[in-house]
C-alpha cells in the first residue's frame, strides 16, 4: 500500500529553526515514493480540513513536528481516522518521544516513519479533556502556566520557571476516590500518567507503559522542601509502586483504570504540559488503545 503522509509542522513549539525541518522533510520524502503534503498546526486545534483529507484521499499518516501538547491535540481530534501517528520531537520537553524511544535527532524521526512500526497507545481522559502523555494539578501545572507566559521558550526557561515556583510552591489540599479507596491529603503535585516522564529525561512514573491499559498515579504529598527534593530524586530513581492506603507522608505512587479527584484549593491544571482551566472535580479514566504511535522495531534502538 502506498503511503500517503501529511506533516503538521508547529511553528512555535520549543525552540529553533522549525523551517528547518520543513527542509527536511522536503528533502527525504521527495524520491522516497511516498506522497506526502506539509501544512501547520492550527492553534484553536481545528483540524477539519485534515479530517477531509484523511476520509477521502487516503491518507495514511499524520506525523506531527512538535512537543506533546501539539500531539496530544492533533490525536484528539484525528485518532478516529484509522491513520498511523508518527511523531518528530520539537518541544520543550518531549516526554511522550522519550518514552517511546523517539529520536530527538529529526532526520533519526522521519528515517522512523518508514522504518518503525504502528503500535496501539493508550490514552486517558481528565473530565472532557484528552491526555496522550501526562496530566497534573499542583506545582508542576503552575511551572506550566508560567512558562506560557515567557518570551522564550526551551529547557532553561522551563529549569528558571521550576526553580521560582519551587521557591514559594505551597500544598493543595485534594481529595480521591481510585480502586475504591478514598485518600484526603495535601499535596504539592499530583501527576496523572500514561507516559514515565515529564520530559528531557525527567522520570516522575518509572514503571509506566504507553500501553499496558493502567494509569501510574502520583501524589507528592506536603512536607518539608528539603524533604521534598529527596523525595521525588527517590521518586525518580525507583518509584515503587504502594497502596493508595499507604498513609505515611511522602510520594504515593499507584497504578488504576479510573480515579476521582476533588479539587479543594483549586490546583492549578496542565494536560500533557499545556496550561488548562482548572476544575473542582476531576473524573479520569483510561482510553485503551486510543491511538497508534509509529515506534522504534522492538529490536532497534533510538538514542535522543
Amino acid at each position: 500500500m502506498k503511503r500517503r503522509i501529511i506533516f503538521l509542522l508547529n511553528p512555535i513549539a520549543g525552540t529553533g529553526n522549525k523551517s528547518r525541518i520543513g527542509d527536511l522533510i522536503e528533502k527525504k520524502l521527495t524520491g522516497s515514493g511516498a506522497d506526502f503534503e506539509v501544512h501547520p498546526t492550527n492553534a484553536e486545534g481545528n483540524y477539519d480540513a485534515i479530517r477531509n483529507k484523511i476520509l477521502h484521499e487516503g491518507v495514511t499518516d499524520v506525523v506531527v513536528a512538535g512537543g506533546d501538547g501539539t500531539i496530544s491535540s492533533v490525536v484528539h481530534k484525528l485518532r478516529n481516522t484509522n491513520v498511523n501517528f508518527g511523531l518528530i520531537p520539537c518541544g520543550s520537553g518531549n516526554g511522550l518521544a522519550f518514552c517511546a524511544g523517539i529520536s530527538k535527532n529529526p532526520h533519526k524521526a522521519i528515517d522512523l516513519i518508514f522504518t518503525g512500526e504502528p503500535v496501539p497507545t493508550d490514552a486517558f481522559m481528565i473530565n472532557d479533556h484528552f491526555s496522550c502523555m501526562l496530566s497534573g494539578l499542583g506545582f508542576d501545572a503552575q511551572v506550566a502556566h508560567d512558562f506560557a507566559r515567557q518570551n522564550r521558550r526551551g529547557l532553561i526557561t522551563y529549569i528558571k520557571q521550576t526553580y521560582t515556583n519551587f521557591i514559594k510552591a505551597q500544598p493543595y489540599h485534594f481529595e480521591i476516590i481510585s480502586n475504591g479507596d478514598p485518600l484526603s491529603t495535601d499535596a504539592f503535585f499530583i501527576s496523572i500518567a500514561n507516559s514515565n516522564q515529564f520530559g528531557n529525561q525527567f522520570t516522575i512514573a518509572p514503571k509506566a507503559a504507553l500501553n499496558d491499559g493502567l494509569l501510574d498515579i502520583v501524589i507528592v504529598q506536603k512536607m518539608n522542601k528539603l524533604h521534598l527534593l529527596l523525595a521525588v530524586l527517590q521518586q525518580i530513581r525507583k518509584g515503587e509502586i504502594k497502596e493508595i492506603r499507604y498513609k505515611k507522608k511522602g510520594v504515593i505512587y499507584y497504578q488504576t483504570k479510573k480515579l476521582c479527584i476533588k479539587n479543594t484549593n483549586a490546583a492549578p491544571l496542565h494536560i500533557d504540559g499545556d496550561p488548562r482551566p482548572t476544575a473542582p472535580d476531576f473524573n479520569i479514566s483510561v482510553v485503551p488503545n486510543a491511538f497508534r504511535l509509529i515506534r522504534p522495531l522492538r529490536d532497534q534502538t533510538e538514542k535522543s
